[in-house]
């Protein structure tokens, strides 16, 4: 049996973490990694046209299946393509591995062709990154990284120059045993009775909740059953919590609607659940807030807590709901109920009123057709900018849906490539990249990639020729419009150049069946929708601190439209509120 080379082993160990693909360019350093991957059959190499792609896809891998996924970068201008996706996975929380090849090793720091330092570079956008400097390192370094990964849910990079990559490894390597998920944890005893005691003398609670409510849906329901507590979310909190909600009062923040903001500052203990909500000018400082998070470094940086719970919100529920005392009182979640439905009512109008003859076509209404049309267990993927707006206020959550973006790091152009990784996951599974015309343009070599696989991702293209957001938060800003403008071909052309299926929508009524259309089209396809550059947004509060920096834009910006099905369930769980 011939010997391992240390890019063998190197493969060898991603597979027993669980890693199934490696998503990357080909190049020079990289060359013996991925020639070990071409002669593993339990690790797929994905071919994407750039390494930005690589890193977004591994990191919408990793956040629709929960487990550890990678990416690759060949030395210099390759590894450092990859730094913006990695940046988005980290703060998403996404445990992903990079691999940043290096140059040779006897080469490092003498100016080098290619030459940068990815042990250097990448450390901002990782918990953990390191240099291979020797093959019997190798291994125990990789099994540390994959570790830091997975523990931390983030980022690991590891950097391996392409000479070490082709050495020989050691003969007998070690198979040391290694963590591929998480525990779970649960607060002291301590932190539970002060939690306890704050709600019980507590009249009026609201419980705002993020994406750390994952998996703890029927614990948040029970709770806010026995508190009477209305329930707010932020935007990454929206798909785990909305669905089946009687106690719904909808989103806080630039892309809010309903009664979130006033349930977060009318009552007397607001409790965040699982959220690192970044919008602080959104959140009270006249009332007491207990935050709950598994990530302590979190807990109390947005706002100031009379009590940090270090636990994760599945756990700390299991424990705090038997103790608490239950609320007879509906008082105040009624209250909230019926502003959250009159909220939406007063909204609702301003996308049902002639929609179907309006030209060029409504991006709301794109968006409600969107919404009913797909399937129960798609995948959304969510480019940053207003097409963050159409799904916060038009994509259904029920439990089995997906919805995906950049939330956390704001990136341009991340949702084609977030569609790759959805896709890898399940063939069969619908995924719906929800692209604006100025992100999808960005990296739109890689609609090749949906081509080169076979992906079929729906590319639905809300195509209103600018850079939407960033107009609208100049003329906020009181200054003129300026390099904005897009000048687009018929995406749809390019698309069917591209050999995939592309149709273009310019009225509404042929809306409905070019969706349709894509939907049961079996490859790739996109459709390129044309749409009103004029929609603006308006948040459900705006005060005078919000307007700074981004919120001086977006708290002018986030879509006074329609909110689609959010008002029925909105009407359905007032039904029992009494009417004046």
């Amino acid at each position: 049996m011939a010997k391992q080379n240390v890019a063998e082993q190197f493969v060898d160990i991603l597979v027993r973490a669980g890693v199934e693909r490696l998503y990357g360019v080909v190049g020079d350093s990289l060359n013996p990694v991925v020639d070990a991957v071409r002669r593993n059959s339990a690790i797929d190499w994905v071919h994407v046209r750039h390494e930005e792609t690589a890193a977004f896809a591994a990191g919408a891998e990793a956040q629709i299946t929960g487990k550890l996924t990678a990416c690759a970068g060949s030395c210099g201008p390759g590894n450092l393509h990859l730094i913006n996706g990695l940046y988005d996975a980290h703060r998403s929380m996404a445990p992903v591995l990079a691999l940043a090849s290096q140059i040779p090793s006897s080469e490092i720091g003498l100016g080098y062709f290619q030459e940068t330092h990815p042990d250097r570079l990448f450390t901002e956008c990782s918990h953990y990154c390191e240099l291979i400097s020797s093959p019997q390192q190798m291994p125990r370094l990789l099994q540390s990284a994959i570790q830091h990964a997975v523990g931390q849910s983030g980022v690991s990079v590891v950097s391996l120059p392409g000479d070490i990559a082709s050495e020989a490894a050691p003969d007998k390597p070690v198979e040391t045993a290694l963590v591929t998920s998480r525990p779970t944890v649960r607060p002291g005893d301590a932190e539970i009775d002060q939690l306890v005691d704050l709600i019980d003398r507590a009249r009026r609670v609201t419980l705002f909740c993020g994406s750390g409510t994952a998996g703890a849906h029927a614990e948040v329901m029970e709770f806010a059953e026995k508190i009477k507590s209305p329930v707010g979310h932020a935007l990454r909190g929206k798909e785990w919590i909305q669905y089946d909600n009687p106690y719904d009062v909808g989103m806080s923040g630039l892309l809010g609607y309903g009664a979130a903001y006033e349930a977060t500052h009318e009552c007397d203990l607001l409790i965040l659940l699982g959220t690192d909500f970044p919008y602080n000018a959104f959140l009270p400082d006249d009332v007491k807030i207990a935050q709950v998070d598994v990530r302590p470094e979190r807990l109390g940086r947005r706002s100031k807590l009379d009590l940090a719970v270090w636990g994760d919100v599945r756990e700390t529920l299991r424990c705090l709901t038997p103790r608490v005392k239950p609320k007879e009182n509906r008082r105040f979640l009624d209250k909230m109920l019926k502003k959250h439905a009159d909220a939406l009512e007063g909204v609702v109008k301003a996308y049902t009123r002639k929609v179907e003859k309006h030209v060029p076509i409504h991006p709301e209404y794109v968006a409600s057709v969107l919404d009913e049309l797909a399937a129960e267990d798609a995948v959304f993927t969510v480019d940053t900018g207003m097409c963050n707006v159409w799904a916060a206020r038009y994509i259904t959550p029920n439990g089995r849906r997906r919805v995906i973006g950049s939330f956390s790091h704001g990136s341009m152009a991340n949702a084609l490539p977030m569609a790759i990784g959805a896709q890898f996951t399940d063939r069969e599974r619908q995924v719906v990249s929800m692209s604006g015309d100025g992100g999808f343009s960005m990296l739109m070599g890689d609609f090749l990639t949906l081509v080169q696989y076979d992906l079929p991702v729906k590319v639905v293209l809300f195509n209103n020729s600018s850079l939407g957001m960033v107009e609208l938060e100049m003329l906020v800003a009181g200054l003129p419009s300026y390099g904005t403008t897009n000048k687009n071909p018929d995406f749809s052309a390019v698309a069917r150049a591209c050999g995939a299926y592309g149709v273009r929508v310019e009225k509404p009524k042929d809306l409905p069946g070019a969706l349709k259309a894509a939907f049961k089209h079996k490859g790739p396809a996109l459709v390129d929708i044309v749409t009103d550059p004029n929609a603006l947004s308006i948040p459900p509060k705006i005060s005078s601190d919000m307007v700074t920096g981004f919120a001086l834009s977006a708290s002018k910006i986030v879509l006074d439209g329609g909110v689609g099905r959010m008002l029925q369930m909105a009407r359905s769980n007032i039904r029992n509120v009494p009417r004046p």
